[in-house]
């Protein structure tokens, strides 16, 4: 289907049409916005709040020790390794400020993955949060990585109090392995000796490349998602576009510069880069991250302390949420959007939080190589439970079938996206990019949709073996291979199935060498190896795995036995 085809099923104030000439990058975006709401707050964490004005001076300084102090050029990658404090959208746009390319990092990554990515990127600088300072000294060796600026938890708050929760941290929460990292410079240091007045303005266009997104694509390993700056653009303004949906009164459903919005996903994760990091700029309104949304209490606490408008998540924090007993009496007069995408919203989910908060939850659709948003539902009455809702302005959905054969409205295929958001490629992988993108921009999601008559998209099932726990991709072929490095697994299987919390967990089918391989060994072996989501929930010992005659392991038989 084309793009057109949705035009008149969009909600009142929800615009068709994208004009990409209105900013040069996302650079442009954040000036323009810091400048129009300089005096509103930005970003706040931690009892701390930085104003657009503020977080325009950091990035700035940011920017400017990059440039006077380093040889990085326009065009080098730089990751940034951290939660969500306030030095995360800093050291961004600061990054982006310069020219470089900014490369998103899971702080919870293991040693092994993060010297994958690190060397796949070609990295040659890292922003890491000194709580993850010991796995930075153990791969530095095995990476390109020149420059080292580590930022502390309390670097952005008073001298006095910052020097006490830095403390805390590492002798009283015990949260900073020994480390030694002499060249690395201290994030208060950059932003001391980075003078906002000196910062060199690098030319750029929506063509140039802005971030490298890790994914496994459709397939395989982890690959780089190359979003450039007009796919950003295009998406903060598809997004923006739906936000501007009309209420019951005909008043745009969020005002800009007028909302508070909870970010309780980790920024890294291109859902919340995206919605958070990029979407709130362009908006102007204020974003309250939360560093640790597992501590559920202290999250309730944060909540308590705002009147907020707006929360991105998914299920499983919705559930986790709910299940606390002090959410209930919070304040929820002025939440208006309740967004879960990273994995299926479970219906009985949706349900409960709309009796308990008088919110809806909308559900929508989106990939990493979208950047990401592809489709979103429309709020209040007009949403639709079980349903992705329809493509974002200036996108096109089409089903195909094994053949490339486009189908009719109704049947069941292969999902494809076409529109300004959707990526450059896989960074340095022509093969793998050719294989989920053609020639007119389509690209295969792997994922088997039904388009229904009046333009509403249900996501039915997916073609891959990928498992997405808790909105997190999980691809078994990594998590088979680190298990098959174990000396006594024979041969092994990874499946998902399906889980009350998390959407999907990961089971594990392990063949053992000998009898004395046990489960808890390979648990502690999966804990060392990899990051906590792609952890094997359930493990089970066989004394075979069905296979094709060719030696093919069948995972669908092992889903059967589930």
């Amino acid at each position: 289907m084309q793009a057109e085809f949705w035009n008149d099923k969009r909600p009142p104030g929800v615009s068709n049409t994208l004009d990409m000439g209105d900013y040069r990058s996302v650079v442009d975006v954040f000036e323009r916005s810091c400048q129009r709401f300089a005096e509103r707050p930005a970003f706040s964490n931690l009892g701390v709040t930085l104003s657009y004005a503020e977080l325009d001076r950091h990035a700035a300084a940011f920017a400017a020790w990059l440039q006077q102090h380093t040889d990085l050029q326009p065009g080098d990658r730089i990751a940034v390794q951290m939660p969500n404090i306030l030095q995360y959208p800093i050291a961004v746009f600061g990054a982006l400020r310069a020219g470089l390319v900014v490369v998103n990092t899971n702080p919870l990554y293991t040693a092994r993955e993060m010297k994958h990515q690190f060397s796949d990127a070609g990295v040659r600088a890292l922003v890491y949060l000194n709580v993850f300072g010991h796995l930075v000294e153990q791969v530095l060796p095995d990476t390109p990585i020149e420059y080292l600026i580590e930022a502390r938890m309390g670097d952005l708050m008073p001298v006095a109090k910052g020097w006490l929760i830095n403390a805390l941290v590492r002798h009283v929460k015990k949260m900073v392995t020994p480390y030694r990292l002499p060249q690395a410079v201290s994030m208060r240091k950059v932003l001391r000796q980075g003078d906002p007045a000196s910062y060199r303005t690098v030319p750029l266009s929506l063509e140039d490349l802005a971030v490298l997104q890790y994914t496994g694509g459709t397939t395989g390993v982890a690959k780089g998602a190359m979003l450039s700056h007009g796919n950003l653009v295009a998406n903060m303004q598809q997004v923006r576009a739906c936000l501007g949906q009309l209420d019951e009164q005909g008043q745009p459903l969020l005002r800009e510069g007028e909302e508070v919005m909870i970010a309780p996903l980790p920024l890294y994760h291109i859902y919340a880069f995206t919605a958070n990091c990029m979407c709130m700029l362009v908006t102007g309104n204020h974003n309250v991250l939360i560093s640790n949304p597992r501590d559920i209490p202290g999250f309730i606490r944060e909540l308590k302390k705002w009147r907020f408008s707006a929360l991105l998540g998914l299920n499983t924090l919705f559930v986790a949420l709910m299940d606390h007993p002090e959410f209930k009496d919070l304040d929820f007069s002025r939440l208006k959007v309740t967004n879960s995408g990273g994995t299926a919203l479970v219906k009985a989910t949706a349900e409960r939080w709309q009796q308990i908060t008088g919110c809806s939850v909308v559900e929508g659709y989106g990939l990493t190589e979208t950047s990401p948003v592809a489709s979103t539902n429309a709020y209040g009455r007009l949403a639709r439970l079980g349903s992705v809702g329809i493509p974002v302005p200036g996108t096109a959905f089409k089903v195909i079938d094994e053949q490339g054969v486009e189908l009719p409205l109704g049947e069941p295929g292969e999902l494809c996206i076409q529109g300004p958001q959707v990526m450059q490629g896989y960074w340095q992988r022509p093969e793998a990019t050719a294989e989920v993108l053609d020639e007119q921009g389509w690209l295969k999601t792997g994922d088997i949709a039904v388009i229904d008559e009046d333009g509403h998209v249900r996501i039915v099932d997916r073609k891959k073996d990928l498992v997405i726990v808790s909105g997190f991709n999980v691809y078994p072929n990594e998590v088979e291979e680190v298990l098959m490095a174990h000396p006594q697994v024979a041969s092994c299987a990874v499946i998902g199935v399906p889980d009350e919390r998390s959407g999907e967990a990961v089971k594990l089918f392990v063949v053992p060498r000998d009898a004395s391989l046990s489960v808890e060994q390979l648990k502690n072996y999966c804990r060392e190896n990899l990051t906590g989501y792609k952890v094997p929930k359930h493990i089970v010992l066989r004394d075979s795995l069905p296979m094709t005659p060719v030696g093919k392991i069948l995972r669908r038989e092992l889903r059967d036995l589930t």
